[in-house]
């Protein structure tokens, strides 16, 4: 199979698809025959007629696409006021009739990249992220929130091809959830590295991720996971998130089920570590695809918790939507199954205008500067992509 060949050809056809890591590479969805724009109106209606499809047990027996996180929280119920929007959809979904497997050797050069300019501008700077962390901070002594996630976005204008930003982004930062979405008007690229959903018959797993460690020349997975065990704040932070999305896991399982079976692991990427669990349930007989979402969704590592006092203070303290950031990827098949991924360490690019957004935990002994660090050392392999 010659992967160059096949990428090239795709993205000369200007026909819209999707590429999604898998374990043994990447899986490439196209030739939609159906495209399902999401609203606050059909959302519901969409995902339950989703497993009503004949069953015929072939790969394209799917819709893939994503949930934007204004949507999610319509969702669950989470009103906010109106925000600084680009209009971009709250969600899209595609029904693939062709998948290709690639290897994980993926590479493409790409004619012509128009950057307008290269120069990122950020929306809320050092001095004001202070105010908004000491705003939060003071949240936490009063009891409305235990830890709460500080978003922030870097945006230029730009044209991109984004199939190459996609390859090059696989050979330096490799992630376990990374996808690409290209359609016409738009384009998406992640190389998010957190699961949230995978669900196969009744066993569902999530791997929540919380805590992030900056890598340098002396340090390995060794030492970065002794870092992390001793760090008080870390800990707190990874001990509030595991437990608020056992909870969330518990809500739609078989009492009992839910176990954690991978505690406080580390996964190592090209700038940086992460601190991750892996935690495991049974779901109820009775429980639906939208119990799953709704339950689930937005994961609670890039939100905070409690979940929706948190979600309220977020949404009256931010001042322009998210998007797709902290929303969720992935598909769901017509047997039920399903795989989603939180949305971060990811380039939209809508309308010529590239945003890649970050956030970064405040919890009671949090500093405001090694946050607002932090949020950068998160968006620096994508930022670096524009070079």
């Amino acid at each position: 199979m010659n992967t160059y060949k096949i990428l090239n050809d795709i993205n000369l056809s200007g026909n819209p698809y999707v590429i999604y890591k898998t374990s043994k590479g990447f899986d490439l969805f196209t030739d939609f025959s159906k495209k399902i724009i999401l609203s606050n109106n059909n959302t519901i209606n969409f995902l339950k007629s989703i497993t009503s499809n004949k069953k015929k047990n072939q790969k394209t027996d799917l819709y893939i696409g994503f949930f934007g996180y204004e949507l999610l929280n319509h969702l669950i119920g989470v009103k906010f006021s109106k925000k600084k929007s680009n209009h971009f959809p709250k969600g899209i979904f595609y029904k693939p009739e062709t998948l290709i497997s690639l290897n994980e050797n993926l590479s493409f050069k790409a004619k012509l990249i128009e950057n307008k300019n290269k120069k990122f501008k950020i929306n809320i700077n050092r001095k004001n992220y202070t105010k908004i962390f000491n705003k939060f901070k003071k949240k936490i002594k009063q009891g409305e929130t235990y830890q709460i996630k500080i978003c922030t976005k870097y945006k230029n204008e730009s044209k991109i091809d984004p199939l190459e930003f996609f390859c090059r982004l696989s050979k330096s930062n490799l992630a376990p959830e990374a996808f690409l979405i290209k359609d016409k008007n738009y384009s998406v690229i992640s190389c998010s590295p957190e699961t949230l959903i995978e669900k196969k018959g009744r066993s569902i797993i999530t791997k929540p991720i919380a805590g992030t460690l900056k890598k340098n020349a002396s340090l390995n997975k060794s030492k970065a996971l002794q870092y992390f065990r001793k760090n008080i704040k870390e800990t707190k932070e990874h001990n509030m998130i595991v437990d608020m999305e056992r909870s969330d896991l518990s809500r739609i399982c078989i009492p009992g089920s839910v176990k954690i079976k991978k505690e406080k692991t580390i996964e190592e990427y090209k700038d940086l570590f992460h601190y991750v669990s892996l935690i495991k349930g049974k779901l109820n007989k009775k429980v639906k695809t939208i119990d799953i979402v709704k339950s689930m969704m937005p994961g609670g590592s890039v939100i905070g918790c409690p979940k929706i006092s948190t979600l309220n203070l977020l949404n009256n303290q931010e001042k322009e939507n998210r998007n797709i950031y902290t929303g969720s990827f992935g598909y769901i098949k017509f047997n039920g199954d399903m795989r989603f991924n939180i949305i971060i360490r990811s380039i939209l690019n809508f309308k010529n205008i590239s945003e890649i957004s970050v956030a970064s935990g405040v919890v009671i002994d949090s500093n405001a500067n090694h946050e607002f660090n932090e949020n950068f050392i998160k968006a620096k392999a994508l930022i670096d992509l524009f070079k």
